[in-house]
């Protein structure tokens, strides 16, 4: 039986869409733009260091780099691809592109060896290309062996260094190379490219499946590939979003959604029973709490530019419906408490009771502002306003204070206040009625309790 029908002719698809080229490459335009200019220019430096976290591109701008040097149609930032050179890199076996990976060979005498063919021309290429990987994994005696080579190879070498930890480099060898920083990659970049090749490659998905493996990339093209792969697998040749969320484990947004619509209807039974049926599918309750987070985040930037708001807030009628009915500093305060007790959460004996407090903690600290003229009866009178003197006096007359106090509890009665708000309408007096604006005396022995 061949490799076919042992499948073993499938490759992956971080292989298999490794670009070739530069423009190929998503995102990382500060680097590619400095280096194509160099390539066009042949304004060449010996070595070349490329940083980031993993799966952004590191190794893949390097071969492509190697590429460009040794294209046998001369020099320059778009390699042919299609000469022997071209084809032999992009497959892994140019002779004289010699790959090390340095946390396998951290001895000096192994750095030693493989420094001793440097002198020689190269044997096949332009350019003997040293590539080597996690370069940071060198011991302290490897850089020193490395460090007189690096500061002047001969005309045929060049240097190609990649690590995920630059502060490990000694300062010696940081001076001798020309540094670049790739970033990692935003949720929105990896998503188009997942989407371009679900298309080239024929595979049926739904919106929402793209975007949930590029927020589970945190920022890496290969991860998010690799979980592109392992997808496909689960799905059995589709994407769909309630598999990848299987998949992934994560939270089903309409569970932070739902667990929102009770906080805004203060309704503290609906939240614990809410809880309770998110129980029966025992979620990781951290990410319940980041989903919020996330949900709580989308409600703010609607509330503050609704014009003109991003696209993806505009998918979600809850997310408008939501803002109405939590005020901005509701929202804010909801996020803060949330934020913390995400903190918290891995402290508590039991993460289900951990949630329940954060969220009636929520409760304990919202409260619903209604207008005072909105829960008056139509025969509530109210005391005369009574004017301050000309001397600035700050206090009423016995009686009529204590009529006035009288007709203020009256009011705050039916109000929903709790806590120190409540305690703090209980010792005003009211001064006088303006419409629905109410002018309050807070009396000096009472005074820290509006400092707190």
């Amino acid at each position: 039986m061949g490799l076919q029908g042992w499948g073993m002719s499938y490759q992956v698809l971080a292989r298999k869409w490794r670009p070739r080229r530069f423009e190929q490459m998503v995102g990382q335009i500060h680097v590619l733009r400095a280096l194509i200019n160099a390539l066009d220019s042949k304004r060449l430096h010996h070595a070349y260091l490329f940083t980031g976290t993993r799966g952004v591109g590191k190794t893949t701008v390097a071969r492509i780099f190697a590429k460009a040097l040794n294209c046998k149609r001369g020099i320059s930032s778009n390699p042919c691809g299609e000469c022997a050179a071209c084809m032999e890199i992009d497959e892994g076996r140019f002779v004289d592109l010699i790959e090390v990976d340095a946390a396998s060979r951290t001895k000096v005498d192994e750095t030693r060896e493989l420094l001793e063919n440097v002198q020689y021309a190269p044997t096949y290429g332009r350019f003997k290309v040293y590539l080597i990987d996690e370069v940071h994994m060198f011991s302290g005696h490897s850089f020193n062996a490395l460090l007189k080579t690096l500061e002047e190879p001969p005309p045929h070498v060049k240097f190609l260094l990649a690590t995920t930890d630059p502060k490990k480099l000694p300062v010696t060898i940081l001076s001798r190379c020309l540094q670049f920083n790739l970033k990692r990659l935003n949720a929105e970049l990896i998503e188009a490219q997942l989407e371009a090749i679900l298309r080239k490659e024929q595979i049926p998905t739904d919106a929402r499946s793209c975007r949930l493996l590029a927020e589970a990339a945190d920022g890496s093209l290969r991860d998010a590939l690799s979980l592109l792969d392992q997808a496909i697998a689960y799905g059995g040749g589709e994407l769909k979003e309630a598999e990848i969320s299987a998949m992934l484990g994560t939270v089903d947004r309409d569970w932070a959604v739902a667990l929102l619509e009770r906080l805004a209807a203060q309704d503290a039974r609906g939240v614990l029973e809410q809880i309770d049926r998110m129980a029966e599918f025992s979620p990781d309750y951290m990410a319940v709490l980041a989903e919020m987070l996330s949900e709580l985040h989308r409600i703010a930037v609607y509330q503050m530019i609704a014009e003109g708001k991003p696209e993806e807030l505009s998918e979600h009628e809850d997310i408008k419906t939501l803002a109405a009915r939590i005020t901005p500093e509701e929202c804010q305060l909801f996020y803060q408490i949330a934020l913390i007790g995400r903190r918290d959460l891995p402290l508590v004996p039991d993460p289900r009771r951990g949630l329940e407090m954060i969220l009636l903690r929520m409760l304990a600290f919202y409260r619903e502002t209604l207008p005072v003229a909105d829960t008056l009866g139509e025969k509530t009178s109210l005391p005369p306003v009574i004017p301050l003197s000309d001397q600035g006096q700050k206090t009423l007359p016995a009686v009529q204070a204590q009529e006035s106090a009288q007709a203020w509890h009256r009011m705050i009665e039916p109000l929903p206040l709790s806590g120190l708000v409540r305690e703090l309408a209980l010792n005003c007096v009211l001064k006088s009625q303006d419409g629905n604006r109410c002018r309050l005396l807070l009396p000096p022995s009472a005074q820290h309790l509006w400092s707190e």
